[in-house]
């Protein structure tokens, strides 16, 4: 453990940023002290502003005690590890070992999902699902069904109690709220938990107050009402 905390968190604009909404989610639920430096995602440039920050070019980077460390699922890790004792993940090594199974899957796939509904948390749309998308989203389901049958006695939250896996499931949540996805109801159950979460509802908030407007993460038709 640090002595102190000096983190900047670099993210991109909260309305569209689902990798910048994870690490963020995990600072703020734990209560660590933190510096956000948003920087804009428009196209023109971004590279350049970005890599102020990091080679990468990409969103999210946490800077602290000299280190630069991206990717959402590494800078949750890195959090865990130095900042938290490990409690970013279950304390139980059997639970501790399939949050870290369902975590790695969410950041590795689920491609169709994201591409045919990105985040966007200022719209309500409908989308055209694809079959692939689908798939997508009835495997996720099924993982909801899986904590909440095996965990729920201990906690809301997929494995009791709050984790890493909640942050990398997160957007998620934001994605099915945007586009209307009908699942069962323990999974509603799990959307409820994370739409109640304070630190989910600030980011929504600055989000929806939020100018920039990227047109290729505007997708679908306007939900009649809405």
């Amino acid at each position: 453990m640090f002595d102190r905390i000096y983190m900047k968190l670099v993210i991109g604009n909260k309305n569209y940023s689902s990798w910048s909404l994870r690490p963020w989610l995990l600072l703020r639920q734990f209560n660590l002290d933190f510096e956000e430096i948003q920087v804009s995602l428009r196209a023109e440039g971004i590279r350049e502003r970005i890599g102020k920050y990091s080679p990468t070019g990409k969103v999210p980077i946490l800077l602290d005690q000299g280190l630069t460390i991206w990717d959402s699922l590494a800078i949750c890790e890195y959090v865990s590890e130095h900042y938290l004792d490990g409690k970013g993940w279950p304390q139980d090594p059997g639970r501790r070992a399939e949050a870290r199974s369902v975590s790695a899957e969410m950041h590795s796939g689920f491609t169709a999902l994201r591409s045919e509904m990105p985040m966007n948390c200022r719209a309500r749309r409908q989308a055209q699902v694809s079959d692939a998308a689908r798939r997508d989203i009835d495997r996720i389901a099924q993982m909801w069904e899986y904590c909440s049958s095996k965990y729920s006695g201990s906690g809301p939250w997929l494995f009791g109690g709050f984790s890493i896996a909640d942050c990398m499931f997160a957007p998620v949540v934001l994605r099915f709220l945007t586009y209307g996805i009908k699942i069962s109801e323990p999974g509603k159950a799990y959307m409820d938990t994370m739409t109640n979460n304070s630190h989910l509802i600030d980011w929504i908030a600055a989000a929806k107050q939020e100018k920039e407007f990227l047109s290729a993460n505007e997708t679908g038709t306007d939900m009649l009402g809405e």
